[in-house]
């Protein structure tokens, strides 16, 4: 019986436990609230946030145990895609969230998003730290299209992201377009943008002729839909 009442006891902990760290998704510490942070993503819902080129968030973004994911199924059902869009512009800010990608996908955080009619796409105006299977997904084997990576621009020193289905934490720190980019930890990317340096690796990449790529300082920052399930929580700034 005693044995029987530990083993009651220890499996009421373990579930406590697991709903105190579920309260702590998508919340600000006392610590962070003073440093100035701010959530982007209130753990419920899409508020704040719209489709690019919409006036809402479609459907197709949905918010599940904590996480604000794409649902390709809702999809299939007829719910419009698109690229999910923070409402409001930054420029300089420290961006900290986690992801978690669906097997053989692909998705990115795409940032300095100019939003108007004339450009259909986030990626045509803004630069992307990717987000991937490394292991199952084609661009795994397509250097600067790895995860943590500055799309198709800078290649992370080494391969960071962790295994399919678990949490990844990304940070980007962009201040008067000096850019840095890190992944688990790992510093995947650093540059300044609007520099010699800058046009280098655009000349040299697929956006060479792109006309509005990088050229804004101030924009959104969008998570991307390319066709995969993918999920987003614990998204949180700091304006500098």
């Amino acid at each position: 019986m005693k044995k029987l009442i530990l083993g009651a006891l220890t499996v009421g902990a373990l579930i406590a436990t697991s709903a105190v760290k579920a309260q702590q998704l998508n919340t600000l510490s006392a610590k962070e609230k003073k440093q100035g942070w701010v959530l982007l993503f209130d753990g419920t819902s899409t508020k704040g946030w719209h489709t690019y080129g919409k006036t809402e968030a479609s459907p197709a973004w949905g918010v599940t145990d904590g996480a604000i994911g794409l649902d390709q199924a809702a999809k299939k059902n007829g719910a419009p895609g698109g690229d999910l869009v923070t409402n409001e512009e930054y420029e300089n800010y420290e961006l900290s969230l986690q992801w978690k990608i669906s097997e053989g996908g692909n998705s990115g955080i795409i940032f300095s998003v100019h939003e108007d009619p004339s450009l259909g796409q986030t990626y045509l105006s803004g630069p992307e730290m990717q987000v991937l299977d490394d292991a199952k997904h084609s661009d795994g084997k397509i250097p600067k299209h790895n995860s943590g990576d500055l799309y198709d621009l800078i290649k992370a020193p080494k391969l960071a992201a962790k295994p399919v289905g678990q949490w990844n934490t990304a940070r980007i720190l962009k201040k008067d377009g000096h850019l840095t980019l890190w992944l688990n930890g790992v510093k995947t990317a650093e540059t300044t943008m609007g520099t010699p340096e800058w046009d280098a690796l655009v000349a040299k990449s697929k956006f060479h002729d792109w006309k509005a790529f990088g050229k804004y300082p101030k924009g959104h920052i969008a998570l991307q839909d390319h066709g995969n399930d993918v999920w987003y929580r614990n998204i949180k700034i700091k304006v500098l």
